[in-house]
């Protein structure tokens, strides 16, 4: 049976609604800007959210984060939906499984930072705001649910991994709605980290390009509501391998990503032709882009349409998966019947190097409604996932 993705709550760099970030996606409006917030005397182009955020400074202590703002942000979206789950399921047959990568880090940043002044640690501060599961746990506190609740943490893959997680959790019968995606926050953790790495653009990223010099980091969540209930879009397929071929690298060959895709593929029950739309993984790195782009080309050829959405948001990390499965989720719903695709924002110049791939330019359209959408999803350490999105009712 099919599983289908019910509702949909987005903050990103592009806005806060799907409405608003449905606009800017398909006007080809990018949310990156420059700012040292999370790099001091450096300015670099971020995706940050600039939407006010749910106050959170009554909850209790380890619920004070801003990834925890994020994921509250993107649930406030679909909570009206999820209620109405849980009023027909009950509380102890909703689940929540979300990613994430950084949860509450910033909080300790900001912490650290008070006690090397000699401070101690604030009493504002309290060690589970950073543990990976604070998220789902707090999600669950909010919904009073008592399903499972737990968080994936596979960097750049966390998010897709999620989803497929709950679509296993309602397949064993552990849950009848389950609420999935992911949340990621910015902090200069994470900033200085890929930087370390040499691995951050100083302009806005520029995936597939031979210009292309790195990512941006973006922030972010996305949420669905999961249920085997009918409607619009419905998760028809998953994929998951770990070549385990390098820390941060990607195996060139691409194994683990092929493994996946197809995984995907066949569990959707399509073939690589049926496929309408794939929305890249496409961090702009040299060897990430080189890797994807030859498995997409081997795979489907050069006809399908394809996109990275990286440079609208930035790479949000643990949340990238479930953000880059909601702007498919959107390309999806019915009121797009002449299948306007996310755009892919570059500057043209193709690398002689990588096979030349039919990138969707702003405005460009299937013309008829979008029937299937692959999204790829690869991360350090060679967690791989892909997701196979289709058309519901």
């Amino acid at each position: 049976m099919k599983l289908f993705l019910n509702d949909c709550g987005i903050v990103c760099a592009l806005g806060d609604s799907v409405a608003q970030v449905r606009e800017r996606l398909f006007a080809g409006q990018s949310g990156i800007a420059p700012t040292s917030q999370w790099s001091p005397g450096r300015e670099l182009p971020l995706g940050r959210v600039l939407s006010a955020l749910p106050d959170v400074s009554q909850r209790v202590l380890a619920d004070r984060s801003r990834n925890n703002q994020l994921a509250l942000a993107a649930l406030a979206q679909i909570r009206t939906s999820v209620d109405a789950a849980i009023g027909r399921y009950g509380a102890h047959r909703v689940g929540i499984v979300i990613g994430t990568s950084t949860s509450g880090v910033s909080e300790t940043e900001a912490a650290m930072a008070e006690h090397v002044k000699g401070a101690g640690m604030p009493e504002s501060f309290h060690y589970a705001q950073q543990e990976m599961g604070a998220p789902a746990l707090m999600l669950a506190r909010e919904l009073g649910v008592t399903g499972p609740a737990y968080v994936h943490s596979s960097a750049c893959a966390s998010g897709a991994k999620a989803l497929a997680s709950a679509a296993r959790m309602i397949n064993m019968g552990l849950c009848d709605a389950v609420v999935t995606g992911g949340a990621d926050s910015l902090c200069a953790f994470t900033v200085a980290g890929f930087s370390a790495l040499e691995s951050v653009s100083a302009a806005r990223c520029n995936p597939l390009s031979a210009n292309r010099n790195g990512i941006n980091i973006g922030e972010g969540a996305a949420l669905f509501l999961m249920t085997r209930e009918a409607s619009a879009v419905a998760l028809c397929g998953w994929g998951e391998a770990s070549d385990g071929h390098h820390m941060s690298a990607p195996d060139p060959a691409g194994s683990g990503a092929r493994i996946a895709i197809n995984a995907a593929l066949a569990r959707a029950g399509i073939t690589a032709g049926q496929v309408d739309y794939i929305n890249l993984h496409g961090t702009a790195t040299l060897q990430n882009d080189a890797m994807e782009s030859r498995v997409v080309a081997d795979l489907f050829g050069s006809a399908v349409a394809v996109s990275s959405t990286k440079p609208f948001t930035g790479h949000a990390l643990g949340a990238a998966a479930a953000l880059e499965a909601a702007f498919c989720w959107i390309a999806m719903q019915d009121d797009n019947a002449e299948g306007m695709l996310p755009p892919h924002l570059w500057d043209g110049a193709q690398d002689s190097a990588l096979p030349a791939l039919n990138v969707a330019a702003t405005g460009s359209r299937l013309g008829r409604p979008l029937a299937w959408a692959l999204s790829n999803s690869f991360a350090f350490g060679g967690s791989n996932a892909a997701l196979v999105l289709g058309r519901g009712r």
